[in-house]
């Protein structure tokens, strides 16, 4: 039996491939299968090493990012599409998978397009409230669409909504749990105050990275501040706060990471009361399945319209507040976290709201589609 992975470009769509092979191969612990050979298939992945870990195999293929407006690099991108569209005609025709599965993005289409030729049955997730080009386009002919958000569903083809399932964002099983023990110890932090989580994305997010720190003197008179910056970023967070911070008594509440390593990541989600955080799909699962109210600060609509869309679809559920960012100021976030740091009633309806969100079993449940979708397509 043989599943081929595809997707890619970002940990959003990479690390949802994780979560299902984990998944895989617990269910094949627990009903004594064998295995099936999983292969990775698209340009250089977001994380190799989690590939290594898992022992799927890498099968390069290149893809070419056509980008939604006019942009003189969509020529050379129509090149980098039509050959890796040809590597994977060649590995899916000498692998010829049973399954092959997309978490969509442009490094998916060659190999969906390749899978579509060959007649191989594929099944997709899409991560956003608005799905993106390759997930609807490859909507057409996929056996099974899952989708993270519920608003999602009604955004495909009305021929394909009897092959669609809410079943939520897969989770890594390494970070799905806070650490309830040794957060404040570990990250050197006071305990005698609450805690602020900000969550910049492995990227940063400079809008935000710049209004914590615009505001710092003033959120660690009452909070400790944990701060993702991005690795790019941390350097200038970490000169801009040690002038900010000069002479406080209040120096040692804020903590700068360029990006959180596992275990630091789930310290810092511990001790978090609040979280500071963009709105890509995988980050707002994760807090969600932390159980942690969130203020938000989508990506702005005329840079990522699924950004958005995926803040506001969650904020419905009562879990999140939502800043936009040309509304985003030091004195409007500060207000923000001392209004929910004042009301633990709303925090806690905030919390509960989260959790029914979060849906922990979507890896489970979509491992479960693929083993079953390969194993009847095995020849008898």
């Amino acid at each position: 039996m043989k599943i081929v992975l595809t997707g890619g470009g970002s940990g959003g769509h990479f690390y949802p491939l994780i979560s299902i092979t984990e998944a895989i191969e617990d269910i094949c612990a627990e009903r004594v299968l064998i295995e099936p050979e999983l292969i990775y298939m698209g340009p250089p992945p977001f994380d190799m090493n989690a590939l290594f870990e898992h022992d799927i195999t890498y099968k390069p293929s290149s893809a070419g990012r056509m980008r939604s407006y006019n942009a003189f690099l969509n020529f050379f991108s129509i090149f980098s599409v039509g050959r890796g569209v040809m590597q994977a005609l060649i590995q899916l025709f000498n692998l010829y998978p049973d399954i092959v599965f997309s978490t969509g993005g442009f490094a998916a289409f060659p190999t969906l397009f390749a899978a579509k030729l060959l007649h191989i049955p594929v099944v997709i997730y899409d991560a956003d409230a608005s799905p993106g080009r390759v997930s609807l386009w490859s909507s057409k002919f996929a056996r099974w669409i899952a989708v993270a958000h519920a608003d999602s569903a009604g955004k495909f083809n009305k021929k394909v909504q009897s092959k669609i399932a809410r079943v939520g964002h897969p989770i890594r099983k390494e970070i799905a749990a806070p650490a309830k023990e040794g957060g404040f110890e570990f990250l050197k932090l006071d305990p005698s105050v609450p805690t602020i989580f900000v969550m910049g994305g492995s990227q940063g997010a400079r809008a935000i990275n710049e209004t914590i720190l615009d505001a710092l003197a003033k959120l660690v008179e009452s909070y400790n501040i944990v701060h993702q910056t991005g690795a790019a970023n941390l350097d200038d967070a970490m000169k801009i706060a040690s002038v900010v911070l000069k002479g406080s008594r209040y120096d040692h509440r804020y903590r700068a990471f360029g990006l959180l390593n596992t275990l630091a990541l789930r310290m810092a989600a511990g001790i978090a009361t609040v979280i500071v955080a963009r709105a890509g799909s995988g980050t707002i699962f994760e807090v969600a399945s932390w159980g942690i109210p969130a203020i938000l600060v989508p990506i702005p609509e005329d840079v990522s319209h699924d950004q958005t869309e995926n803040a506001f679809s969650y904020a419905r559920s009562g879990a999140a507040i939502v800043i936009e960012q040309h509304n985003l100021a030091p004195h409007v976030l500060v207000s923000e976290i001392d209004r929910l740091m004042g009301d633990p009633a709303l925090r806690a309806k905030m919390s509960e709201a989260a959790h029914a969100y979060a849906r922990p079993d979507a890896a489970r449940k979509i491992a479960t589609i693929l083993l079953e979708s390969a194993i009847a397509h095995e020849p008898a």
